[in-house]
């Protein structure tokens, strides 16, 4: 009668916990607030999103955006990250398979024996069952993790999007701006081949000494000696777009060179003689020249906050802490008891002398509840929920870093944008008043004006401004890439495409049953939940 009763007590608090059912045990993510933006940005307007979106169109330059879509396409680090996504995905679907009954163990066994009184053979055959009852939400903790998990790995996927486009972009411009600065610097080789001629002329006719003719020629060459160190320039950033596009350098090389005869047009034609003296054009064909792509992006851009917090990166970082939150409910659940239900199916087969033996029952069946608690773990299981919640904490920290570091390169790279403008604004002046005071001395020194001294002068300060003037063009661009890179624009160039690759599917379906996994819709980018 005792035992009845406690066996019924026992089934009574079973029905009653699985009926009534328990919330997940740990606690609820209900996303990080209080990131630490700067609250200007919070307050005020908010930016341009759609610009910011496909922010490479506002060069204007064809040739960045097919390299920008062919960068996207082939670049071999985006394929690695949708593999990524794609075992993130096999992960969750192990997740969710601890959610349903688990085969225990399975046995087989036959045998054969002879006796005096003639042959006994026998089968057996048995199937063990078992579902752990997740009262505690121990496995949807699981599940819930999983799915952060997978969300954080799409994420990661955007953010070398986001990396790889604006590393196309600033490899573009730097190639670029190398062909700005040899097309300055073979220019004036002519110019000091021309004024070398001169100043031979000059010391023939014995006007004036050989040390203005030699100071002529050590100017020609230190300018050759430049040309090299900026072709290893033009080189690096070439190769560089090569490998962003999973491509061969000599390809992309062809591709550049579709529109560089429109971009040199202008660039060749600034050279003239007057009365035998070389002269510069006036400075405005110089500055005209549109080798270096410039933005049409204000310098001024109000920052939006929104924009920082959906960078990828800050995504991927608040993903983990909900994977990490999850996880603390999966180590609290360990603290109580599980219930399990198991059943077990065996077949047994005993003939002997030609016929069953007597009493033998071939099948038989067993169903019933399990119960256990790890009641004697000294403190194992309280340490592991401590542990976990100091790597939530950490996660934590290291989300509110990835913020505070965003918004740092939000602020140098706008800053650095406006600054730079400036600093192009002052040089385009200096580039104009250095071509007018090269003019005047070149022609002052053939009538015997001035001496020479006072046209070397001239010729390095034309030399050195054209120079400058190319290279701030250049980061005038750059910093507008690295203010966009830092406004995590570009990664909704992925969506609705395909993260695996078609060479990558054909491969994977050929060595492995994949499902429908790697089919359709299947293989598309899932938008993040704040998106859709």
């Amino acid at each position: 009668m005792k035992k009845r009763l406690i066996i019924g007590v026992l089934y009574g608090a079973l029905g009653i916990t699985i009926f009534q059912g328990c919330a997940p045990l740990g606690p609820n993510f209900h996303g990080i607030g209080n990131a630490p933006i700067p609250q200007s940005w919070k307050k005020k307007h908010r930016g341009d999103t759609a610009a910011v979106t496909r922010w490479w169109r506002s060069f204007k330059d064809p040739t960045l955006n097919m390299l920008v879509q062919k960068a996207y396409a082939q670049n071999l680090d985006i394929r690695s990250a949708g593999l990524r996504i794609l075992q993130a995905r096999a992960m969750l679907g192990i997740t969710h398979g601890y959610t349903f009954p688990q085969s225990q163990k399975i046995n087989a066994q036959a045998s054969s024996t002879r006796t005096g009184q003639g042959d006994l053979a026998s089968t057996d055959l048995s199937f063990d069952i078992g579902w752990e009852l997740d009262l505690w939400g121990k496995y949807a903790r699981g599940v819930e993790s999983a799915e952060a998990a997978l969300l954080a790995s799409v994420a990661s996927y955007d953010d070398i999007v986001v990396s790889v486009i604006a590393e196309t972009a600033r490899n573009y411009i730097l190639y670029r701006t190398a062909q700005e600065r040899l097309m300055y610097a073979k220019r004036n080789v002519v110019i000091q081949e021309r004024i070398a001629q001169m100043t031979r002329v000059q010391f023939n006719s014995g006007n004036v000494s050989e040390l203005d003719m030699q100071q002529a020629r050590t100017q020609l060459y230190t300018t050759k000696t430049a040309i090299p160190a900026i072709e290893l320039s033009k080189r690096q950033a070439l190769n560089a777009l090569a490998l962003l596009l999973g491509s061969d350098a000599s390809e992309v090389e062809k591709l550049l060179r579709k529109r560089d005869k429109s971009r040199f047009d202008s660039a060749n034609k600034f050279i003239a003689m007057h009365q035998g003296v070389i002269q510069v054009k006036n400075a405005e064909g110089l500055i005209d020249v549109n080798i270096v792509p410039q933005p049409s992006l204000n310098p001024h851009y109000p920052i939006d906050a929104n924009l920082i917090t959906r960078r990828p990166d800050i995504k991927a970082a608040e993903y983990l802490v909900h994977a990490e939150t999850a996880k603390l409910g999966i180590e609290t659940a360990a603290l109580y008891p599980s219930f399990t239900l198991f059943g077990s199916i065996g077949y047994h087969n005993s003939n002997a002398l030609g016929g069953w033996l007597k009493g033998n029952d071939p099948l038989g069946v067993t169903v019933g509840p399990a119960f256990s608690w790890n009641i004697f773990n000294y403190g194992q299981i309280k340490n592991k929920i401590r542990m976990q919640d100091a790597l939530l904490e950490e996660r934590l920290t290291a989300y509110n870093r990835a913020v505070l570091s965003a918004v740092a390169e939000v602020s140098n790279a706008l800053a650095g944008y406006r600054l730079t403008r400036k600093q192009h604004q002052e040089n385009k002046k200096a580039l104009e008043a250095t071509v007018r005071a090269f003019n005047l001395s070149v022609v002052q020194y053939n009538d015997g004006l001035v001496n020479y001294q006072r046209l070397l002068t001239t010729v390095e300060q034309l030399t050195a401004t054209q120079d400058r003037f190319a290279t701030i063009k250049g980061n005038v661009a750059l910093n507008a890439v690295a203010l966009y890179k830092a406004l995590g624009g570009g990664w909704q160039i992925s969506r609705n495409g395909r993260y695996v690759s078609k060479e990558s599917l054909k491969r994977m379906k050929s060595r492995t049953d994949w499902g429908d996994m790697l089919d359709g819709n299947m293989t598309k980018l899932p938008w993040r939940i704040e998106d859709e």
